[in-house]
């Protein structure tokens, strides 16, 4: 089974973790741009941050046969930090141009301020100008109405439904979601969001169609696995093979694949290979 995990962090992760993640099945990944666990001071942090996620982070996930890609966004929760967000608003098309990032993302709401207002529509309209798919962030609190506001948003802007990944959904918003057209992806969990178990019964209820399932992976505890999980509960709750390929290969790939910046081919790579200089190597000959 091939697998694309269209959401995951991996800056907050090990190699081992990509090791498990290439033996579980995964050959694909997107990567967004979030916070690092504390604000940064400074415009230079996301610059090096940003980099890493067009550099460096593709080269890690190499070496384990893994095809990385970023979405590139200030996100939410920094973005009330007037000041800072104006300077990262005028470096994001720097990297919005880069080869393998295939949204722009994550943006959206935390707090639902008028700033968090202001970047939000300042990316969809980056997004609309790169002709980039955008990957919204739902709110943690107040999930329904961030999603609510979150459309309104973007229909005032004119941004198109099938070019809009709209995440961290749970059974409320899913409802609100089903008819507009946007894609629906849902972060699995082992104690918060959604578990593979719910996943399978929103599925059941919702079918295929423009579903997307991730791992997201952050800083607290997370399980970059839990993509392969909702593909065998699937498979054991009934649904075909055929099914499950679609929710965890055939729609990422639809919906990022409108960046024209996917890169799928490819195996491993020469494990003697360096970036910049630096190996993931440690120890030995």
């Amino acid at each position: 089974m091939r697998i694309f995990d269209p959401h995951i962090h991996m800056t907050s992760r090990t190699t081992d973790d990509y090791e498990a993640m290439a033996d579980a099945g995964v050959t694909a990944l997107v990567e967004p741009a979030f916070w690092l666990g504390q604000p940064r001071t400074n415009v230079g942090s996301f610059v090096d941050y940003f980099a890493s996620l067009v550099g460096w982070e593709p080269f890690r996930a190499a070496q384990f046969g893994i095809a990385h890609h970023c979405t590139i966004a200030l996100n939410p929760k920094e973005a009330n930090d007037t000041g800072l967000a104006k300077d990262v608003l005028e470096v994001l098309p720097r990297y919005l141009a880069k080869d393998r990032v295939v949204a722009v993302g994550e943006v959206g709401y935390d707090s639902m301020t008028p700033a968090e207002d202001e970047v939000f529509a300042a990316q969809i309209a980056l997004a609309l100008e790169h002709e980039l798919p955008l990957m919204v962030h739902t709110p943690h609190r107040d999930k329904l109405e961030g999603t609510k506001r979150s459309l309104d948003l973007l229909r005032e802007q004119g941004f198109p439904p099938e070019m809009t990944i709209i995440d961290h959904n749970n059974e409320l918003t899913v409802e609100l979601l089903a008819d507009t057209g946007v894609w629906m992806a849902f972060s699995i969990y082992p104690d918060t969001k959604v578990d593979e178990h719910r996943m399978v019964s929103i599925l059941q209820q919702y079918g295929t169609e423009r579903m997307l399932v991730n791992s997201a992976a952050d800083w607290g505890r997370s399980d970059p696995l839990k993509v392969k999980k909702t593909a065998d509960a699937m498979l054991a709750a009934g649904f075909d093979q055929a099914d499950v390929d679609t929710v965890v290969w055939d729609n990422p790939v639809a919906v990022y694949g409108q960046s024209g910046r996917l890169e799928l081919d490819g195996g491993p790579a020469d494990p003697n290979a360096l970036f910049e200089g630096s190996s993931i190597k440690r120890g030995g000959s």
